[in-house]
């Protein structure tokens, strides 16, 4: 049996809720830079790096790497749960889920800690 060790929200519905709440979130994002793009004809650097030193811009734009992490999580953690398990791997099927979850764990968190690089300009 799989345990919830590794899953973001503990427990289905809390995954599914993150799931919605992350997607809405990335919605947003994204619907608000298509529509910058859209009304800003003349888009040049210096426009685009004004909207993005807003500190309001920089925080969207953060709950938005955070959102896309988690959202990529859960559904990866609900693939491997499923693929890699035992009855379909054999013996080796936990410690193949395990090793890609720790794996796709230090991915994550290697672009979580880039993307806020890149956000704040540390």
């Amino acid at each position: 049996m799989v345990t919830t060790v590794t899953s973001l929200g503990r427990s289905g519905v809390a995954d599914w809720l993150l799931q919605r709440v992350s997607a809405l979130i990335m919605l947003a994002y994204t619907i608000f830079l298509v529509g910058y793009i859209l009304l800003t004809p003349e888009l040049d650097y210096t426009q685009w790096r004004a909207l993005f030193d807003q500190l309001w811009m920089r925080i969207f734009s953060l709950i938005t790497l955070i959102s896309i992490v988690g959202h990529a999580w859960i559904g990866l953690w609900i693939v491997l749960t499923d693929y890699l398990t035992e009855r379909v791997m054999g013996g080796k099927g936990t410690v193949l889920r395990l090793l890609c979850q720790l794996f796709l764990g230090l991915v994550a968190v290697t672009y979580t800690l880039w993307g806020i690089e890149i956000i704040w300009g540390f």
